[in-house]
């Protein structure tokens, strides 16, 4: 992960994890093709690296992101949003197998808020914001928010949202499962790292196969969840770290995992 980048900066705060920050500051973290190719970039390294664990995505105090970049989608109209390039660099980040929380701040709209529900967890402060716009501009929203807002606080939250383009506060996400926690501003990068650092003590192997198993919940029926589920617990029982965290636990001893 050395190297120069222009949207965003990474850096490791703990052992195990990686925290990108979004960092357009004067566009408030439009989400530009530019941007998510970096964003990609990072994730696909992460993936690769045994090293990384866990990866932390935020933004601004102010901000989280403001959505799309609508100077780009103005200038090229749909296939701005359709450029093969942005949909192969958000189908990376959808795609990353580790866990991935993300640390909310102020505003976070439109393709913010859908670029957001890729993470695994979303921690919130306190007077963060949450909206679906698209529709006061024409248009809608075009980056997963119909699908995946929906699968998480209901048809009538997710259509009041979308339909009028208001966002929720941080209260409402939380009481309707969008966050898992709400903290004071100022917090929220700290709390989103130290829940990081817990995620990275755990089996690498079962962080992975515990997270497939939780999103096929909203992929396919009970029955082939349930089947997932436990394809991927057959296979965590394979593995040396299940030996090894079972052995740790009759022992009474912290385990050590190496991701085998």
């Amino acid at each position: 992960m050395q190297r120069e980048w222009t949207t965003i900066s990474v850096t490791r705060p703990t052992g195990g994890v990686a925290l990108i920050n979004l960092n357009r500051p004067a566009q408030r973290n439009a989400l530009s093709t530019t941007l998510l190719r970096e964003v990609a970039d990072v994730m696909l390294q992460a993936q690769a690296d045994p090293a990384v664990k866990v990866v932390v995505l935020t933004g601004k105090e102010k901000f989280f992101s403001a959505g799309a970049d609508i100077k780009e989608m103005h200038a090229g109209g749909f296939e701005a949003l359709n450029n093969p390039s942005r949909q192969t660099s958000w189908d990376a980040i959808a795609g990353f197998r580790k866990p991935m929380i993300a640390a909310v701040q102020g505003v976070c709209f439109g393709g913010g808020l859908e670029f957001a529900m890729l993470a695994d967890v979303i921690i919130a402060g306190q007077t963060a914001k949450f909206g679906q716009p698209e529709i006061t501009i024409g248009i809608l929203p075009g980056d997963g928010a119909t699908q995946r807002l929906t699968r998480v606080v209901g048809k009538s939250l997710a259509m009041q949202m979308i339909l009028s383009g208001e966002p929720i506060s941080s209260e409402v996400a939380l009481r309707a499962g969008l966050v898992s926690e709400m903290i004071p501003d100022g917090e929220v990068v700290e709390r989103a790292i130290s829940l990081a650092t817990v995620f990275a003590t755990r089996a690498p192997l079962a962080l992975q196969l515990a997270k497939e198993a939780v999103l096929a919940a909203y992929e396919t029926s009970l029955s082939a969840g349930l089947a997932v589920e436990r394809r991927a617990i057959r296979y965590a029982f394979t593995t040396q770290d299940q030996r090894e965290g079972m052995a740790a636990f009759i022992e009474k001893r912290p385990p050590v995992f190496t991701g085998s």
